[in-house]
């Protein structure tokens, strides 16, 4: 089980990294942008939109990558200094009641709308706009996808730790890898 959460989890971490480039990407092309448009007079719709496109896959691309280094948002009543038992307790309920339920809900609900612009090959209303919008509208499936795979790895890591002290001590003790 924890080859398997260990996978994944490197997965996720390789697509962070890359993906979190995009935030300096964002920064030239935000500078570049003020630039043309309040030095030289030229204002370019493709390049506005990219940064929106960008910004866009950081965050829904991002997502597993922030609970696999343990950076997402957490309601910590008791967590931090609940005993590692405890701690995989939670994760393991939270995830299974609440993160993958959502995932699912996300999936099913947002594959009509991608599957509509992918069938459309749905663009920019901007004439001179990034001709990609459902491209941009797959990274909500992306998404959901990312978030369901880290899900489950908190799940196996969990259910492991659960499963006998050495293993809590392991998964819990340490930090999450």
């Amino acid at each position: 089980m924890n080859r398997i959460a260990r996978a994944i989890t490197t997965f996720n971490l390789a697509v962070g990294a890359a993906v979190s480039w995009l935030m300096i990407a964002i920064v030239f092309v935000q500078f570049a942008v003020v630039l043309l448009r309040y030095v030289f007079g030229v204002g370019s719709i493709w390049a506005q939109e990219s940064i929106l496109y960008m910004h866009g896959f950081l965050f829904m691309l991002t997502a597993g990558y922030s609970l696999a280094v343990n950076a997402h948002v957490r309601v910590d009543v008791f967590y931090r200094e609940a005993a590692p038992a405890a701690r995989a307790a939670v994760d393991l309920v939270g995830a299974v009641l609440f993160l993958l339920p959502m995932c699912v809900v996300i999936w099913v609900q947002s594959w009509p709308f991608v599957a509509m612009a992918w069938s459309i090959l749905e663009g920019s209303r901007e004439t001179s706009g990034i001709p990609a919008i459902f491209v941009l509208k797959t990274a909500i499936l992306a998404y959901a996808g990312l978030l369901a795979l880290q899900g489950l790895a908190l799940i196996l890591r969990a259910a492991a730790a659960l499963a006998g002290p050495d293993a809590v001590r392991s998964a819990y003790s340490a930090g999450r890898e």
